[in-house]
């Protein structure tokens, strides 16, 4: 398999990471990034290690430290919230603002009957989410709209959840908040892509890297929007 590097430095890669390829091995096996990490040394003694994780449909910008002060870095630039990340998603539904911030605090649930998911609680963990309609299409019932997600807080599936809840309508393809559990209605796997990241490292470059726009959202009628703009920027 080959894995796109769309940014690289001696401390940091960030690849383009496929739709299908979990990060961590699946309890019940099968292929990994692991499975690829050799490929990633370039030439690197360390393989390099995963930073963050993405969900297994999730593709895009994954960042990945080269070295154990590298990682020690990035995990506190995390924690200080000095990474900036956008991610483009696709919903079967129009928003009647064009943008706004959803905030929702996260638990998890779980049951024998269907598994775990996470649900908006009050007593939960705080999430924020920002949101901008970027593109909508078709007509009546069947509008589709690209968005863009500008996460604060980093909870697992915030932006599942915050688009079922928050905007009043799953990711495109989703089998966990989706209509039909178990099942990607509407599109081959959740239409999630991480389409930035940018690191802030005191005295050193930025890291930025853009994923390229997946061809599955192109299938699904919809075109590369302009880069995003972080608001310090603006």
């Amino acid at each position: 398999m080959n894995i796109p590097i769309i940014y690289e430095d001696g401390e940091a890669l960030v690849i383009d990471k496929p739709s299908g390829l979990p990060v961590d091995r699946p309890k019940r096996g099968g292929p990994a990034l692991f499975d690829q990490i050799e490929q990633l040394k370039l030439g690197f003694q360390r393989p390099p290690v995963p930073v963050h994780r993405l969900d297994t449909d999730t593709s895009g910008c994954l960042l990945l430290a080269r070295n154990p002060k590298a990682l020690k870095r990035f995990n506190k630039a995390f924690e200080d919230r000095l990474v900036g990340k956008t991610y483009l998603a696709v919903i079967d539904f129009e928003p009647a603002e064009s943008s706004g911030t959803i905030e929702l605090s996260l638990s998890k649930i779980s049951s024998a009957e269907k598994g775990w998911r996470m649900i908006a609680a009050k007593k939960g963990k705080p999430a924020v989410s920002h949101w901008e309609l970027i593109d909508t299409i078709g007509e009546g019932d069947k509008r589709r709209s690209l968005i863009r997600f500008r996460p604060e807080t980093g909870r697992t599936h915030q932006l599942r959840v915050h688009a079922l809840q928050g905007l009043g309508a799953p990711l495109l393809g989703d089998p966990v908040y989706g209509p039909v559990r178990g099942q990607n209605k509407g599109a081959p796997r959740t239409m999630l892509h991480a389409e930035t990241i940018r690191v802030r490292r005191e005295g050193k470059d930025t890291i930025f890297a853009h994923a390229p726009f997946p061809a599955d959202f192109e299938r699904a009628g919809l075109s590369a929007p302009a880069a995003p703009v972080f608001p310090e920027e603006a």
